[in-house]
């Protein structure tokens, strides 16, 4: 019998957060306690703003359901540690779609996980490997979780940065947020000992190391970490403009598209235009709009023009091979279309 109300709370809440209908009998039976000790504990859940639902009948019973705001979950031993292996692997890999919100939930967790869980953690991330897509190099989760919680507590981060000629420097910075490319993470930050503003690849970083100074955050010149991110590569880089449409209305598209790469805006025919300055292989680049699933037609530059049709002759004869082997679906040309068309033709 559970008698410590606090700890009961806690196994009752888990039990909740089970994705089922808990008969009131079977959860008496579980924490060892009377029907009426299960009501009060509901009560008290209720107060603390869990939103437990109850159903009467024979098979009625309770279970959590979504409420107004996000209340603390209870985890189990298991559960954690799942939990932090998945967000370990997506933050050290730069995944597409896990952005600095998923790093701070990281350092959250592992900030509170027992050590033998965080053994646990470290033993499983050693022996995975992650098959993931882009050319971004593998970047230490304890790297991030250290940068997101200096960015969160305005904290001063010190750190040792290697630049592209493999030049070695010590840096003293008050960050500002962490950015993810898809394929690279990058720390927006202020460098104290240059008086500037900064981006720094966080796989050049080497033991950084949060000061315990506070600091006041600063404004960006650009208002916007992402969009000072790009500028800051555009700098850095030979860039080139590009203009594609696409036949499809700006609001389906900007879901596939990268705000980075470029804003689609509708074109009033039902399509829209896509337009941006670009730093990366015009190759990627033409893999990055075949990926969204919309047809396009690339209207400049005529590099990416010459990219886009040479990468759809491509694709047409692989669709060709298969279906001479007895394998495969379509015709080539089918193939090629759906990629996209150059030139000024409309799609």
């Amino acid at each position: 019998m559970t008698t410590d109300t606090p700890a009961r709370l806690l196994q009752l809440l888990s039990l909740l957060q089970t994705p089922r209908e808990w008969p009131g009998g079977e959860l008496a039976e579980r924490l060892g306690v009377s029907r009426r000790t299960v009501w009060r504990d509901i009560d008290r859940l209720r107060e603390l703003g869990y939103p437990v639902q109850a159903t009467k009948g024979a098979d009625g019973g309770y279970r959590l359901v979504a409420g107004k705001a996000m209340p603390p979950l209870v985890l189990d031993d298991e559960e954690a540690v799942a939990i932090a292996v998945g967000l370990r692997a997506g933050a050290g890999h730069a995944v597409e779609g896990v952005d600095e919100a998923s790093v701070r939930a990281l350092a959250k967790l592992e900030q509170v996980l027992p050590a033998r869980l965080r053994h646990r953690v470290s033993t499983l991330q050693a022996a995975t490997t992650a098959l993931t897509s882009g050319d971004g190099a593998s970047i230490a989760p304890e790297t991030l979780t250290v940068m997101a919680s200096t960015v969160a507590g305005h904290e001063r981060l010190r750190f040792s940065y290697r630049d592209k000629e493999g030049g070695e420097s010590r840096r003293l910075t008050e960050p500002h947020r962490l950015v993810s490319t898809g394929r690279r993470w990058y720390l927006v930050a202020y460098d104290l000992d240059r008086a500037d503003w900064r981006t720094f690849r966080v796989d050049r970083v080497r033991q950084p190391f949060a000061t315990g100074a506070r600091f006041a955050p600063r404004e960006l010149p650009t208002g916007n970490a992402a969009e000072y991110l790009r500028q800051s590569i555009h700098r850095r880089q030979e860039t080139y403009e590009f203009a594609v449409r696409f036949a499809a209305p700006a609001e389906q598209v900007s879901v596939k598209v990268p705000a980075w790469v470029g804003v689609p805006e509708d074109d009033g025919e039902g399509g829209c235009l896509l337009r941006g300055t670009s730093g990366d292989p015009v190759e990627w680049l033409a893999m990055r709009l075949a990926m969204t699933g919309y047809e396009f037609a690339v209207r400049e530059p005529s590099e990416l023009v010459a990219c886009v049709r040479e990468l759809g002759r491509r694709l047409s004869r692989a669709g060709a091979d298969g279906e001479e082997g007895g394998s495969g679906s379509g015709t080539g040309t089918e193939t090629g279309m759906r990629l996209g068309r150059c030139g000024d033709g409309p799609v």
